[in-house]
């Protein structure tokens, strides 16, 4: 593996050639590498870039609601909301902007760490990165997450969160042939 600031092939006489601080970086290197291969690692970052994600979704879900509280009564009979000033009116929009974004951000983290989680320790299990485990996980994913509504519910999440993950799974390891694609030809 070729690392920046590492001239050469490599070899023996490389490691005997470079000085502390650049096995320092080597060493470091390795340790990022060994994290990010680990699956409480790799849980957290799904589950953080999930709750990202969401977040944006909520938010924009929010704004392209049409029963947003604008036309609806207000709480404690005060009526609707365009009766109120346009301060208020802001406010209760972003109110509710943030409540929809924040439920969105938390569900979209807690699948997406699941997933990510359950993916990784079938993997490890299994020795083997095939399009198996994320179907497995999918499968697994759909079962838990409607594990309140009864076993019919769980095999049909077990079956739908399996077909999706098996056809993006598929999608993603298609081999890419397009040439104008790869910026480096």
């Amino acid at each position: 593996m070729a690392l920046p600031g590492m001239g050469g092939m490599g070899g023996m006489g490389q490691q005997q050639s470079m000085d502390p601080e650049q096995m320092q970086q080597m060493q470091m290197v390795k340790y990022m590498q060994a994290a990010m291969e680990s699956c409480p690692v790799k849980t957290v970052i799904a589950g953080t870039m999930g709750f990202g994600l969401g977040g944006m979704f909520g938010v924009f879900m929010s704004s392209m609601r049409y029963d947003t509280p604008m036309s609806s009564g207000m709480p404690g009979g005060v009526g609707t909301i365009s009766d109120l000033p346009v301060r208020e009116q802001l406010r209760h929009g972003f109110k509710d902007m943030g409540r929809s974004a924040f439920s969105s951000a938390k569900n979209f983290g807690y699948i997406g760490a699941l997933f990510a989680g359950s993916e990784c320790v079938i993997e490890g299990y299994r020795g083997k990165n095939d399009l198996s485990n994320g179907v497995a996980a999918g499968c697994f994913t759909g079962g838990f997450l409607a594990k309140s509504a009864g076993p019919q519910a769980m095999v049909v999440g077990c079956a739908g969160f399996a077909a999706f993950s098996a056809a993006i799974d598929a999608y993603m390891r298609m081999p890419n042939d397009d040439r104008g694609a790869d910026p480096i030809v």
